[in-house]
């Protein structure tokens, strides 16, 4: 093999996770091959054109602060911004926008083009070599090229072994006009990993010139776009509307008619779907009672070609599909230009990992994205990262980044996907972290930059921002607790929700003078309004790090523990926790099975 062909990392996947991990791990001075199928669907939009949304719009934040790319190249091509939940409290609030897919891809593949490091080569990965001691590296494609690396990060999305279904039309693609790769399952499989199936699809797309417009409801963006990227001050792009309109009892019916020809009801798909996100077909079963639902239309680019709607994902034949599209307002006479279809896909349940997201079975093998069972961009862009960085730290010997619970919701995820048995694909909610209130969008960077920082992915730009305004957030925050009115000091009058400094900090006269930003004088005000909440939390967080910090040794005979329940016994034999606070957020194990855990290691001398 010729030097040309040996990398320090090769990332298997050009989609959002493929290309963060090819990104980060470059950053870091790794020799990174990014092996796609396609240079022109790297970063594709291949579902929703959006980025963010209630979670999601943490973790873009999140991959953001860490030096991701995900929030730059949605800030240059977003054609709609808006932040979610404003009516609520800042810990769930989350930033959305709709993006020009087209200009999102290309301003991805750019980067990554002009990144140092950093190659590209077109092809599909069949197999995953392993040396002989059974470790990765390298990989050979289908048309029996071999690159050699010894940190391989697979990121294959829907693609392996995909099957697309559409009515009683099944064909085999990883989306739409892309062929499966079939081959690297069966290596997979080959390497001692469990892989299983899992389901998803997307809805049909429209003409947007074929809409009625007159007939929906118009959905505008922000007056004032909050920029995804902590290195951006404003959004400067023109913003395109939205519009909403409603499925009905007609299309109920014809669908409800016909299910005898949806994949979903007929045994012609037999894997689980996400639930959160669910099949129009799934929608009219499942909540037989209603007599509509919303659907979004989304424009897919800047001169709204094609429209995305939101909401009526099926896999209903063409005609089906054609007669839901007549029968609903605004649409009756709009053109079909890409018709919906269901896909079934390989994954391997992410209990296999190691909290650095490599394979327990395959030394120097990572695997990031729906791979692992996720569903959506954010989340699989969020392991992208954390992949590349860990295969960097593995290859510098150094300790691997992992997060916390209580520092990201990208900690959430990854312990998620660890200690959880996931039969569907994963999604982020709010809901799932439990120290929401800490884990703000708007104080991201300030969690996590100085985390990037350390392993070597934020640059002096990205860090000397943050300096900046960690110190105006300090002198703005001094000058709130040093100035009184009324006999109170500022610091204590932003808290209450009805006094004019709450609702307007940045627009207050004294404040402007001190030459303080609008961000950082939001940011000073949350910090403010949340500190007793915080500073409760931190009670909370103390007595979960104590647990985070008792390590289950890999090589625990659970079967062995005197007084553990069988059940528990099985569970943790199969998932094998890598510490006492992860076994204690399996599903079936009880305070009592953690007590009794705790004084087996103490009785043995491993605590």
């Amino acid at each position: 093999m010729t030097d040309s062909r040996k990398y320090d990392c090769i990332v298997v996947g050009g989609g959002h996770a493929g290309a963060e991990a090819a990104f980060a791990a470059a950053k870091m001075g790794a020799r990174v091959l990014l092996l796609t199928m396609s240079r022109d669907t790297i970063a594709a939009m291949s579902c929703n054109p959006a980025i963010g949304g209630l979670a999601k719009g943490q973790i873009v934040r999140e991959i953001d602060a860490l030096g991701g790319l995900m929030g730059e190249a949605i800030d240059a091509t977003g054609i709609q911004f808006r932040m979610l939940n404003q009516s609520k409290g800042a810990a769930v609030q989350s930033p959305r926008a709709q993006a020009d897919k087209y200009q999102y891809k290309d301003a991805v593949r750019q980067r990554l083009e002009q990144a140092d490091n950093l190659a590209i080569e077109e092809g599909i990965a069949a197999e995953i070599l392993t040396d002989p001691n059974g470790a990765a590296c390298g990989i050979q494609c289908t048309d029996g090229r071999e690159f050699a690396a010894p940190c391989v990060i697979v990121t294959t999305g829907t693609f392996l072994k995909g099957v697309m279904h559409m009515g009683t039309t099944q064909w085999q693609g990883g989306r739409l006009d892309e062929p499966a790769s079939n081959e690297l399952s069966d290596s997979l499989r080959t390497l001692g990993l469990t892989v299983k199936r899992l389901k998803t699809g997307t809805p049909v797309r429209l003409d947007g010139a074929t809409l009625d417009y007159d007939k929906v409801e118009i959905q505008p963006g922000d007056e004032t776009p909050v920029p995804f990227s902590f290195l951006n001050d404003a959004i400067d792009r023109p913003s395109i509307p939205c519009w909403i309109t409603w499925t009905n009892e007609a299309i109920h019916k014809l669908l409800r008619d016909n299910l005898d020809a949806a994949p979903m009801y007929t045994g012609q798909i037999q894997s689980t779907g996400p639930r959160y996100c669910p099949s129009i077909e799934t929608k009219i079963v499942r909540f037989a009672d209603k007599t509509r639902h919303q659907v979004f239309l989304e424009p897919e680019d800047e001169a709204r070609t094609t429209i995305y709607c939101n909401g009526i994902s099926t896999s209903y034949p063409k005609e089906i599909q054609d007669e839901m599209i007549r029968l609903m307002a605004g649409t009756e006479n709009a053109k079909i230009v890409h018709y919906a279809y269901a896909i079934e896909y390989d994954y391997c349940p992410a209990q296999q990992l190691k909290p650095n997201l490599e394979t327990r079975a395959v030394d120097g093998l990572f695997l990031a994205g729906q791979i692992n069972g996720t569903s959506g961009y954010e989340e699989a862009a969020g392991q992208g990262l954390l992949a590349g960085v860990n295969a960097v730290l593995k290859l510098n010997k150094k300790s691997p980044l992992i997060l916390g619970r209580d520092q990201a919701y990208l900690g959430v995820l990854v312990d998620d996907l660890l200690t959880r048995e996931i039969d569907e694909p994963y999604r982020m909610f709010t809901s799932r972290a439990e120290y929401r209130l800490s884990l703000r969008s708007d104080n991201a960077d300030r969690r996590l930059t100085q985390i990037g920082r350390s392993v070597g992915i934020v640059d002096d730009i990205r860090w000397d921002r943050l300096q900046t305004k960690l110190a105006d957030m300090q002198r703005l925050e001094d000058f709130l607790k040093s100035t009184r009115k009324d006999g109170k000091p500022l610091w204590q009058l932003i808290k209450q929700p009805q006094h004019p400094l709450s609702k307007d900090i940045a627009g207050d006269a004294d404040i402007m003078r001190l030459g303080i930003s609008g961000e950082v004088a939001n940011a000073v005000l949350i910090d403010a309004k949340y500190a007793g909440y915080t500073a409760r939390q931190e009670k909370q967080v103390a007595a979960f790090r104590n647990l985070e910090n008792i390590k289950l040794p890999e090589s625990l005979d659970y079967h062995a523990v005197s007084h553990l329940r069988f059940e528990a016994k099985e569970k943790l034999s199969a998932l094998r926790p890598f510490t006492l606070g992860q076994a204690g957020r399996i599903g079936g194990i009880t305070p009592a099975d953690i007590t009794v855990l705790q004084i087996h290691l103490k009785k043995n001398r491993q605590l």
